[in-house]
């Protein structure tokens, strides 16, 4: 590995499997320390201990558990660089199916959560910098009608990755902060979305280049590049990974 994040302390959230098992995983190979924030202890605990991490079981839709993370990673490690916002849940529903409780849901988990990290994160980083990825989706950008709740919740985190990048430049922070838009990402969290008698596998571009679906490690290397010092100069983007399914639906 190139070391891209040597000397570099980040925090992953949901990292306990699928897109934030894997960012963590490739950050501690190149060079990071990692803090993994999940829910899941047990699962968490044990990935932590096979890769050289530190796990903390943290609820991301509590103010005070983010300030406890943060605390933890500048006390542990003496500061932060990175945050990976990338915890989040996926509710099924068009605009007549779901309900408002599965709004507010998706918005506290996916949304909020986003807000509180970006917010608990840039009380630190602004004295030295740092790079804040939030992960959004590709339904923040084309339309998903049958997930109109998901939709919007990612469409916020998007909004808001955009205003935190353009205020912290105005402060001259030095805080970079990009958005990512998957799709079709194989993961607990989305297998189950596919119909019966449909494999998942089968539709993956390692089959065939028009297919969609991704594994997480296709996800955590772009991740890594928005985290890394190669994208000093790239700020407040959109960058989709997802095997062109917006440009297919344009």
């Amino acid at each position: 590995m190139s070391q891209r994040l040597a000397g570099k302390v980040a925090i992953v959230t949901g990292a306990a499997s699928g897109v934030g098992e894997a960012v963590a995983r490739l950050f501690v190979r190149e060079g990071a320390q990692v803090v993994m924030s999940d829910l899941n202890a047990a699962d968490g605990t044990r990935i932590a201990e096979e890769i050289g991490a530190t796990f903390v079981r943290h609820d991301v839709t509590d103010p005070e558990g983010w300030q406890q993370v943060v605390g933890m990673a500048v006390d542990t490690f003496g500061q932060l660089d990175i945050l990976v916002n990338n915890a989040g849940i996926l509710l099924k529903g068009d605009i007549e199916e779901a309900s408002y409780e599965d709004w507010k849901r998706l918005m506290t988990v996916n949304a909020d959560s986003t807000f509180l990290g970006c917010k608990a994160a840039i009380a630190v980083m602004k004295k030295q910098g740092g790079a804040i990825v939030n992960m959004s989706s590709i339904a923040a950008l084309a339309a998903k009608e049958d997930y109109v709740a998901y939709s919007a919740s990612k469409g916020a985190v998007a909004a808001l990755t955009r205003a935190v990048a353009a205020d912290c430049r105005l402060k001259r922070y030095r805080i970079r902060c990009n958005s990512v838009h998957p799709d079709g990402i194989l993961t607990p969290m989305t297998r189950g979305g596919y119909p019966k008698g449909i494999d998942p596998e089968m539709l993956t571009i390692d089959k065939d280049p028009m297919n969609r679906a991704c594994r997480p490690a296709d996800v955590a290397n772009g991740v890594l590049y928005l985290a890394s010092d190669e994208a000093r100069a790239v700020n407040g983007i959109e960058l989709r990974i997802d095997s062109g399914q917006f440009v297919m639906s344009i």
